[in-house]
Parts: structure tokens; sequence; C-alpha cells
């Protein structure tokens, strides 16, 4: 079950990373660190943001963006640019892009782990989030 985040833990995983995080995104993860993202064409679980505020939430939050990119990195074909933000229980993840100043774009893309193709499903989280 997702739940609120302090917007001290997305600057830990800025910093971590050495990106920004768009508005729409950080803003929905705020309310909702994580949690399902089901459209009618996809459904996804959210990674989330590191929460180290207590044992549970270090618990919840073990699959955190970070990590969760830096392993995506390893597998052939996940664009050097991405950054993991969920996955399917296919392997599929969806993720953000850089747009080359650090800054992640708004876009959501879609990667598939079988053909290594990534394309754009969204202009935002936004577009996506049902809930």
């Amino acid at each position: 079950m997702p739940f609120p985040l302090e917007e001290i833990y997305i600057e830990e995983t800025e910093n971590v990373m050495s990106v920004k995080f768009p508005p729409d995104f950080k803003s929905r993860m705020l309310k909702s660190n994580g949690g399902e993202l089901v459209t009618d064409d996809f459904a996804f679980e959210l990674h989330p943001f590191f929460d180290k505020s207590d044992k549970k939430r270090i618990s919840r939050t073990c699959n955190h963006i970070a990590l969760e990119t830096e392993n995506a990195r390893e597998w052939f074909g996940f664009p050097k640019d991405g950054v993991a933000i969920g996955s399917d229980a296919y392997g599929n993840i969806i993720l953000l892009k850089h747009r080359g100043d650090g800054i992640l774009s708004d876009e959501i893309h879609f990667w598939n782990h079988e053909t290594g193709e990534t394309f754009k499903i969204a202009e935002t989280i936004l577009a996506l989030d049902m809930s």
C-alpha cells in the first residue's frame, strides 16, 4: 500500500542519481510513493523513492527508483539515459529520460525487455495516473 512521502527523500534520490525529476512526477509521488499505475493498455507497479523514516517504510521501499534503475542499466538494450520508474509482471519497464541537462523529461516511455524497443506512452505521469 503506497503512502505519502516527504520531499527530502526525492531530493536524496536526485542527489544520488544526479538528476531532477519532473514536477508532475514528484507531485504524484509525494501523495502516493509507489503503487499501481493501471490504464486500459498497461498495468505497472511504480517504484517508490527510498524512504528511510522508519523500519516499515525502509522495508516497503527497498525496490526504490535508484536501485531499480541501476539494475535495469545492466540489461541489454535498456536506454543509457533512462530512469526506471516502474515495471510490469513481464519484465517491461516504464521510464523517464534525460533531457540532456540533468533534468528528466515529463514524458513516460515503455521499454520492452524482449525487443529492447522504447517508445513514448504518455506526455506526463498525469495522463496515465487514474488514482
